[in-house]
């Protein structure tokens, strides 16, 4: 079996025995490619608690508190023969690695999830896109890419998967919901470039629109003081969080950029509509069920009226979607990391 190097600008943490993230994509990627590979993650080290318990019997994991020691591992573990190597999302410590590895003369594939020209601009401002695009150039020149989306390409070549979380439990059996009130769902992580503080404002003026939010941890749950929004922390289990979806009526995506948002393939499966802005209206691609508005109340609201007012039909409409599979994502990315192109 060959092996795989899969390096991450995550954070990881350890508790003596078992290793948690935060990000489901770094749990079930690397877990899905220990089928085809004998894999190893490098990433960051965490201090504090994160969500998702990654399996390290089947995979080995290396964690780091600074970057000459993760870049030295990167170095050390790249000289094994015989070794695929994956660096996923661009960020300093990841592009410090591919420059590493180019000059190391070692073919390595960086897998996009998002568009860091917007991310970096929300949290870096003008200045952002610049920094982020300065990494891009360089890793588009050096390595070979991988992204969800053509768009997160920008015109550079590169193989395009489309990753997703669906297990065919996902679209078993959809419960059915009243549609008399609005109940709206929002899973992901608590921060500023999703949005989620944004929409928290506008529900302040309308206490009759409930909101469940579902991804915070100890240092988010208290920032939400709010009648109408109920928090919860990330909820890791896969029949469980079904659930969740489904005592809900409407998912709210309201991020300022996305990538491939996975949640809204998982709200989808589960047949409950979507509703974004006009930021990431490019990630409605096309599905059924994804409705796209303005970020204030009155077209926030006139969407839920129209939805839960016509909720049978769009749910009817929501069965036609071809939703990707987790089991397809990983054989595709299998397939190009074991290419020799």
């Amino acid at each position: 079996m060959e092996k795989l190097l899969i390096i991450s600008n995550e954070k990881i943490h350890n508790d003596g025995e078992n290793f948690y993230c935060d990000n489901i994509d770094l749990k079930s990627t690397p877990e899905g490619l220990s089928k085809s590979f004998l894999t190893e993650i490098v990433a960051r080290k965490s201090k504090i608690f994160r969500s998702f318990r990654i399996n390290f019997k089947v995979i080995n994991i290396k964690i780091y508190s600074n970057i000459f020691s993760y870049l030295s591992k990167v170095i050390k573990t790249s000289q094994k023969k015989n070794i695929r190597i994956l660096i996923i999302s661009i960020t300093p410590y990841t592009f410090l690695a591919s420059v590493i590895l180019f000059l190391l003369r070692r073919k390595h594939y960086v897998y996009l999830r998002s568009d860091g020209h917007e991310e970096y601009k929300k949290i870096f401002g003008m200045i952002g896109p610049s920094i982020y695009g300065f990494m891009f150039f360089i890793c588009s020149k050096i390595s070979k890419l991988i992204s969800c989306s053509e768009r997160i390409l920008r015109g550079k070549k590169g193989n395009v998967i489309y990753p997703s979380q669906l297990s065919k439990i996902w679209r078993n059996n959809p419960i059915k919901i009243a549609t008399q009130e609005p109940k709206l769902l929002y899973v992901g992580r608590v921060r500023k470039e999703k949005g989620i503080f944004s929409i928290a404002e506008i529900l302040k003026n309308d206490p009759g629109v409930n909101l469940s939010i579902v991804g915070a941890d100890k240092s988010t749950k208290s920032l939400f003081n709010q009648k109408n929004i109920k928090v919860h922390q990330i909820e890791d289990n896969e029949e469980k969080l079904i659930k969740i979806y489904d005592d809900h009526n409407i998912f709210l995506l309201p991020s300022f950029t996305e990538g491939y948002p996975m949640v809204l393939l998982e709200a989808l499966s589960r047949l409950r509509p979507v509703i974004i802005f006009k930021e990431i209206a490019y990630v409605a691609d096309k599905k059924n069920g994804v409705f796209i508005c303005d970020r204030n109340l009155i077209s926030l609201k006139e969407k839920i009226n129209y939805i839960l007012r016509n909720y049978t039909d769009i749910q009817k409409q929501i069965e036609k979607n071809k939703l990707p599979t987790k089991e397809k994502f990983i054989l595709d990315l299998s397939k190009i990391l074991s290419s020799n192109g």
